[in-house]
């Protein structure tokens, strides 16, 4: 079939990788993709957001496939502007879309079908909002309703530094229209862990279990990002765990959205806090995560496109997904400077010496051509996916693959995976 990815980062690139390997797929293209992608798909100069031109050319070019990466064109109502021109599409709906681009509207779903989250309060008034965190006190978790690129959500220890956020985010509004309601919950204390599903509106099937890494320090200290880094399989996430998970948390959300009318189809990611009192959401989101699908593809033996059909189709009940026993580290390299103020067009020399490699796999995110040149183009720049047989052979490699990679500013993580290797013996 004719497949056609939507977006041009890293989570696309992955995409992009795993259908290449996909026996089903016989032509590939991605728009706008980026030179990683290049080397795998016929890149298309279209936008992500351009719904217009983006139909025109899955017409013209018989695609039998669109899967959609980024949260954004989602939002647009790409999907529905694919399914009634007949054209099939991976993702939910505009209007399913909402369980990412409105916390609020999420928080109140989770609210009233009794699924674990924190408690919490929304706000349009930044008095309102500002007056109820000097009522409840710190530390609390600030959020920006609307999408923020991973980067709208502040954990806030003072009351004073709560009371900054909610100014920054609804007077100054560094998130723009995002910032106009707010979201202030609780604190949950505990291990993070990412659980994306795939459905089709009934059938509810998790994928392997990840964890991202947020804020941009070691020790998981700093701002958030859109993710440093990555690893899978989790090991606190047991089977015991994910059947809890399944059963209080994706399943009843599923038909929550369905009761609703907004029925469910694509990927859901919850992305959750494993507290004393079991597993809690923090957020949902409608797409594949970035940097999760950097670990999670490499280990799924199926193949994707196949995959992606039953979703569009309904067609969930008949797939059983097959993963190899080993585990995925992803290290993203970003730009010196990142989340904040960070230089561009700087030279990115080694991706050769990981070129071929059968264990090492280099995802383009934030990069360009210039000169023939691959260059850095934004703040998460390339994520390095390494394979080992277990967690702690994954992280030697990847972290060994890291060094053949140079470009001015580089900075990364150094401690990506290291929560796993505190639970395996």
């Amino acid at each position: 079939m004719n497949v056609l990815v939507i977006g041009g980062g890293g989570r696309e690139h992955a995409l992009v990788w795993a259908l290449r390997r996909a026996p089903s797929v016989q032509t590939l293209y991605a728009a706008p993709g980026n030179p990683g992608i290049a080397q795998s798909a016929e890149c298309v100069p279209l936008k992500a957001t351009d719904m217009d031109g983006l139909a025109a050319f899955a017409a013209d070019h018989r695609v039998d496939l669109t899967i959609v990466g980024p949260e954004a064109p989602l939002a647009a109502g790409l999907v529905d502007r694919f399914t009634a021109l007949g054209l099939r599409a991976f993702g939910p709906s505009r209007a399913a879309a909402e369980i990412e681009t409105s916390k609020a509207f999420a928080k109140a779903l989770m609210k009233t079908t009794g699924i674990p989250t924190a408690d919490y309060q929304s706000f349009t008034s930044p008095d309102e909002a500002t007056a109820y965190v000097r009522r409840h006190g710190a530390p609390v978790v600030v959020k920006a309703d609307g999408l923020a690129a991973g980067k709208g959500v502040v954990v806030c220890r003072q009351v004073d530094d709560a009371i900054r956020t909610i100014q920054q985010m609804m007077v100054e509004q560094v998130f723009g229209a995002a910032g106009t309601r707010i979201v202030v919950e609780d604190y949950l204390a505990g291990e993070e862990a990412s659980v994306l599903a795939l459905t089709d509106g009934e059938t509810v099937i998790p994928l392997i279990p990840s964890q991202d890494h947020k804020q941009v320090f070691d020790g998981d200290r700093g701002p958030n990002t859109g993710g440093m880094g990555a690893y899978a399989p989790v090991p606190v996430v047991d089977e015991r765990c994910l059947d809890e998970i399944m059963a209080r948390i994706l399943v009843p959300a599923v038909r929550a959205m369905a009761a609703q009318g907004r029925p469910y189809r694509g990927v859901l990611y919850a992305g959750l806090m494993l507290t004393a009192d079991g597993p809690k959401v923090i957020e949902f989101n409608c797409r594949f995560g970035d940097p999760e699908t950097q670990v999670i593809v490499p280990l799924l033996k199926n193949d994707l496109a196949d995959i992606a059909v039953a979703v569009c189709e309904g067609d969930l009940s008949r797939v059983s997904l097959d993963w190899h026993s080993s585990a995925a580290v992803c290290v993203v390299l970003a730009s010196g400077g990142y989340p904040g103020k960070y230089e561009t067009s700087k030279p990115i020399s080694g991706l050769d010496r990981l070129a071929g490699l059968d264990d090492v796999i280099v995802f383009h995110a934030d990069t360009a051509l210039k000169d023939g040149q691959v260059v850095t183009d934004g703040g998460r720049v390339v994520g390095v996916t390494a394979l080992g047989r277990d967690i702690r052979a994954a992280i030697s490699r990847a972290y060994e693959a890291v060094d053949q990679v140079a470009f001015e500013g580089k900075y990364f993580r150094r401690d990506i995976g290291q929560k796993a290797l505190a639970r395996v013996s």
